[in-house]
């Protein structure tokens, strides 16, 4: 009985810092990030990765951070700290959703969607990577779902980690570009032409994966 009432508490609280943020979740962007930023030194990456991650768990735009973390630190560190991020956040939505609400949702899945859930499991991490490499779903949505099912919490971070990288890298060069054409650097066009090959890189390895998992 204890049990169940602290599940539900803390579901209650989840809910109701899920609609504060999401009512002020047109504030966020790059400038109000970089704003938060400036001054704290060593600890701004830290401050980021925790923002990305409690962005990831409230369903706040995932790509504004992504973009920001290119613009406010550049396309490697950039990378590192997104992933860090959105991997940390990613974790966090799977563990609220199995130990939360998994068994109760479990027990009413029925039919056709509880065979889905199924095949999902019998899967496993092949699932997640081919769900991060080719992002049918909503990532935040999806963290959730995962969360749902018995994938074991190790291959689904591992999965995440890996294979989120290169569509991380992307963006992130995509929110770098962006901060050195506002700024008007001399190597201007040669960011330009890098952005488009990572972009059409992007672009091209779901279509590759689909193709291999065909085969």
């Amino acid at each position: 009985m204890r049990s169940d009432a602290t599940r539900i508490i803390t579901l209650l609280l989840f809910a109701t810092a899920l609609l504060l943020l999401f009512q002020y979740r047109e504030r966020l962007d790059i400038e109000m990030l970089n704003q938060w930023l400036v001054g704290k030194g060593w600890k701004a990456p830290v401050f980021f990765i925790l923002a990305y991650a409690t962005a990831t768990v409230f369903f706040l735009p995932g790509t504004v951070m992504t973009l920001a973390g290119g613009a406010l630190f550049g396309p490697f560190w950039g990378t590192l700290y997104n992933l860090a991020g959105a991997t940390l956040g990613a974790g966090l939505a799977f563990l609220v959703a199995r130990y939360l609400a998994g068994d109760t949702i479990r027990m009413r899945l029925r039919g056709r969607t509880g065979r889905l859930l199924q095949g999902v499991e019998e899967e496993g991490w092949r699932f997640v990577a081919f769900a991060r490499l080719v992002p049918l779903f909503p990532f935040n949505l999806l963290n959730y779902a995962l969360g749902l099912t018995h994938i074991s919490f190790t291959h689904y971070l591992v999965a995440t980690l890996l294979f989120m990288l290169p569509g991380t890298f992307a963006y992130t060069w995509l929110g770098f570009a962006g901060r050195e054409a506002a700024a008007g650097s001399e190597n201007l066009i040669r960011t330009i032409l890098i952005t488009i090959a990572v972009l059409a890189a992007a672009a091209f390895l779901p279509r590759l994966v689909k193709r291999w998992r065909k085969e």
